[in-house]
């Protein structure tokens, strides 16, 4: 399984939109068994999904997103898991472990659940 986290400064990216990095890493039984580090296009949204897709990218983890390039990126077959905030390090063991529900790492002003996206900005 692989997973991008969409970062700057050693941290989770506050908004996906504008995000220019992603940490990629593919995890196996709870460990990391290869990583990169990707920069995204700054051009159209669609680039960055087209990028993520030509990674083999199958979960996006990320601060806010918006709705137009959420439904683009699931579009693309890609889970996203919207609305964390922390630490790069420890937000990538936290998903090795499956860690990421438990709202240890929740973006401050996320609001209440969304059936799609597991968390929503009110």
């Amino acid at each position: 399984m692989k997973a991008a986290f969409a970062h700057w400064d050693h941290r989770i990216a506050p908004v996906f939109d504008v995000a220019r990095q992603i940490h990629v890493v593919a995890g196996e039984s709870g460990r990391i068994t290869a990583e990169s580090e990707e920069v995204l296009a700054d051009d159209l949204p669609l680039q960055k999904v087209i990028r993520l897709a030509e990674l083999g990218v199958g979960t996006l983890v990320c601060g806010a997103i918006s709705r137009p390039l959420h439904a683009m990126v699931a579009a693309y077959g890609i889970q996203v898991v919207p609305f964390v905030a922390g630490d790069l390090s420890e937000v990538i063991q936290a998903w090795l472990r499956g860690g990421l529900d438990g709202g240890e790492f929740a973006m401050p002003g996320a609001g209440e659940p969304m059936a799609s996206t597991g968390r929503n900005i009110s």
